[in-house]
């Protein structure tokens, strides 16, 4: 440190010397005689203190920091000979720390003092005014901390950062002022003082440059929306120049579905109002012209593959309008195809020749062995609860193992059906190595816990209401737990359920059910049942789309407080049995979207067995299917095949285990409304039916409504079969048991509410037996938390 100081100083003091020789010597004739006085008083005092050697160096006004400290990021040291330079150097390097507020250094004798003002320390950093953005958010952005050192500079730049975010939730005219409050011992309280203003919202959308489509439609494209006075729980009509930049996207990929091979959008400009109060948003595109499939091939090398069963995987046909979205499938199915034939690596390039003149997309499907990559590693980030194993076995691939694209899509699908999640993202990044890639899963965890409320208004004024509490997501361990409780005057009811959907973390189901419940069926069937047991089940997948559920349940049921009057059939059927009962489901999901399926079908197939113990024996199976085919993007029309038959194993089929149907199973019937029923009890018991099968086509269709809002409208249309009873017909004369065709139809509503699901159905029963009792409105509501 002496010699660096010693070199530093010489280096001053020749500096110094050489330019008052080199001015001297320009200037002829010699210098005035009161410059060179000035002169040579200067050099006389850069002499005398250079000539000064530090002999200490004392520290003044430090409160926390040790004058070691101090000392220690100081150039000039004691022994060293004073230098203007170093003190210099000294006292930025000392600013440069940031513990400091103000430093000066001054030489008494050839002691150098330093007095210093320390920057306070920082007790507490608080928020006020904020409610669009909470506390804790704010707190994890700004960069002061408590027992952190303050500095303006450092308060300034959180205070850019605070209006950065109210800016990027839609609030321009936000404002931040700090606020500093003086504590004893230099510490002080940091307060933001912030006036989040109102909303910045959009006033208007505008597009230049289209001719194919209209403002209205292209509107209906993109995420951001128009401000209008219904959109109180929507944020899509608040600027975000994120979301601009996604609906700059969203219009490329829609023109591009729709044969606009060249469209192109020139610019996507948001201007502010002149009060600050709204955005006018305005898109200028370039449409081009419509292209059409051309010749279509598929160029590869690879020995395993077959052209002919690859080319029948592929979508894009020649002659057809060209659609973007179409090449992406087909691009999926190639390399699907080529990994399950043993090409992991296969990479599938579309090349593009364009005719501009023919206004024709001619298309060559390129596929080739490729690099190998293999998975460095899985990052998983967002998951706040949800534990990362949880989010690592619905992967397809394992740290290791090799690289494919489809098997990634396919694992974020699967990520997205376990519905923990708001937001499901997977990027790649490269890897340590060339041939190594790292796959970052970005997740929004959402509310997986449930309190549902449902209510129902018959034709005859009979009212139900039921709640039910229910978490998928347990502990963020994946188990799932719910609970039902009852207490109206119909029924009451306590059920728990617990399912391990990884049992002995392995893919099985594993679960627990206990349940018990008195429901009053007098005005169905003029009895009381009291059910008490408990089961468990266990379950394994088939294939990937299939699997199968095996349970066994224990039941105790008690009919009793059958009214004077009921039905011969109900009376006989009072008292106690138990039925020990073995069963399973198969079940085939072939949908598209496990969440909002638009395509495909599932399956499920159910059968139980009551005989292993127990007093009733019986076999009964069901079969539930539901199928989905989009017409247009705005209609979608579903199917649903719902059919079952039980029958008695040596004795009739019990009251209670018939199926009593309605409700939701057939609308515009009550439940148990429908079906063999004794005319001559004073209230028409129903007898419960031994068959039965149902139809429902139902087609959602536009209503009109903004799409933020979130309400879909269909019409519907409910048609079946169902009767056949086992009861004494010497002793039920009366009882009326046809295996007639029924049918309604209606109207349904469905309301993604930020409460929860609401869902209205209308009917009108236009095919029914005399017997039949029908209800014109049924209500359900829920919500989250």
């Amino acid at each position: 440190m002496g010699q660096l100081a010693s070199f530093l100083t010489g280096i001053a003091r020749v500096g110094g010397l050489s330019i008052a020789l080199l001015m001297a010597a320009s200037i002829s004739g010699g210098l005035p005689a009161n410059m060179a006085s000035g002169l040579g008083t200067i050099a006389q005092a850069e002499e005398a203190s250079s000539s000064v050697t530090v002999s200490s160096i004392d520290v003044q006004g430090n409160q926390r920091i040790e004058p070691e400290t101090v000392r220690s990021y100081m150039i000039i040291q004691p022994g060293m000979p004073y230098s203007p330079e170093l003190v210099d150097v000294s006292i930025k390097k000392l600013f440069d720390t940031g513990l400091f507020a103000d430093i000066t250094m001054t030489l008494e004798g050839s002691r150098l003092v330093v007095s210093v003002v320390e920057n306070p320390v920082i007790n507490r950093v608080a928020f006020e005014g904020n409610s669009a953005i909470k506390t804790e958010n704010l707190d994890s952005e700004v960069q002061l901390k408590p027992r952190s050192i303050y500095t303006r500079s450092k308060v300034q730049s959180d205070v850019t950062r605070i209006i950065e975010l109210y800016r990027r939730g839609g609030r321009f005219s936000a404002t931040v002022d700090p606020k500093v409050i003086q504590l004893p011992q230099n510490r002080v309280d940091l307060v933001f003082e912030i006036n989040e203003g109102p909303k910045t919202k959009i006033s208007s959308i505008n597009f230049i440059g289209n001719e194919e489509y209209s403002d209205s439609k292209l509107r209906e494209v993109i995420s951001t929306s128009e401000s209008a006075w219904w959109k109180f729980f929507s944020s899509s009509d608040s600027y975000d120049p994120d979301r601009l930049t996604y609906d700059r996207e969203l219009l490329r990929r829609f023109y591009l579905k729709n044969g606009y091979a060249d469209f192109r959008v020139i610019s996507a400009v948001a201007d502010l109002s002149r009060d600050d109060s709204a955005f006018h948003i305005t898109f200028t595109v370039e449409e081009g012209k419509i292209y059409k499939f051309g010749k279509i091939e598929i160029n590869t090398k690879l020995e395993k593959l077959d052209k002919e069963m690859l080319a029948s995987l592929v979508t894009t046909k020649e002659g057809d309008q060209y659609d973007a979205s179409q090449i992406e499938k087909s691009v999926d199915a190639l390399t699907y195809a080529a990994g399950t034939n043993g090409y992991a690596f296969a990479e599938v390039r579309p090349r593009v020749k364009r005719d501009r003149e023919g206004q024709i997309i001619n298309l060559v499907y390129q596929i080739t062995e490729g690099p190998r990559v293999y998975v460095e590693k899985i990052n998983i980030t967002g998951n706040v609860r949800t534990l990362d194993r949880v989010i690592r076995r619905q992967f397809e691939m394992a740290e290791g193992d090799a690289f494919n694209r489809v098997l990634v899509d396919k694992s974020e699908k699967n990520i997205r059906a376990l519905q923990y999640f708001a937001k499901v993202d997977i990027t790649q990044q490269p890897g340590s190595a060339p041939d190594k890639t790292i796959l970052n899963v970005n997740v929004e965890e959402q509310s997986t816990g449930s309190l549902s409320l449902s209510a129902g208004f018959s034709s005859v004024d009979s009212a139900v209401a039921g709640i039910t509490l229910s978490e998928r997501n347990f502990l963020g361990r994946g188990v799932q737990l719910s609970t039902s409780t009852s207490l109206s005057l119909r029924r009451q009811l306590i059920e728990f359920h617990y399912t391990d959907p990884y049992f002995l973390g392995r893919d099985l189901v594993g679960g627990i059910d206990l349940f018990g419940s008195e429901t009053n069926y007098q005005s169905q069937a003029s009895y009381d049942l009291r059910t008490i047991g408990g089961g468990f089940r266990f379950g394994f997948p088939l294939t990937d789309k299939s699997r199968l559920l095996t349970r066994y349940q224990l039941r105790n049921e008690n009919i009793y407080n059958v009214d004077t009057y009921a039905s011969q059939a109900v009376k006989d059927a009072e008292g106690t049995e138990v039925r020990s009962i073995i069963g399973y489901d198969y079940y085939y999901d072939g949908r598209n979207d496990p969440v909002d399926p638009t395509g495909g079908f599932d399956v499920l197939f159910s059968q139980d067995y009551a005989g292993a113990g127990g007093t009733v024996h019986y076999i009964s199976s069901q079969v539930l299917v539901h199928t989905y085919l989009p017409i247009t993007p705005s209609f979608l029309s579903s199917y649903r095949l719902d059919a079952g038959y039980i029958k008695g194993i040596g004795e009739d089929v019990s009251l209670n285990d018939r199926f009593f149907k309605g409700g939701n199973d057939f609308r515009g019937f009550k439940r148990g409304g429908l079906g063999p029923r004794d005319l001559a009890s004073t209230n028409n018991d129903a007898l419960g039916a031994q068959a039965y099968i149902f139809g429902s086509a139902e087609l959602t269709i536009p209503n009109g409504l903004p799409e933020a809002l979130g309400i879909k409208t269909s019409i519907f249309t409910d048609v079946g079969y169902i009767g056949i009873a086992d009861y004494n017909k010497t002793t039920t004369p009366f009882a009326a048991d046809d295996f007639a065709p029924r049918a309604s139809a209606g109207l349904s509503i469905y309301w993604k509410s930020p409460f929860g699901p609401v869902r209205v159905d209308l009917s009108n029963v236009f095919l029914k037996e005399d017997y039949d009792e029908t209800e014109l409105f049924r209500f359900s509501a829920g919500t989250s938390f």
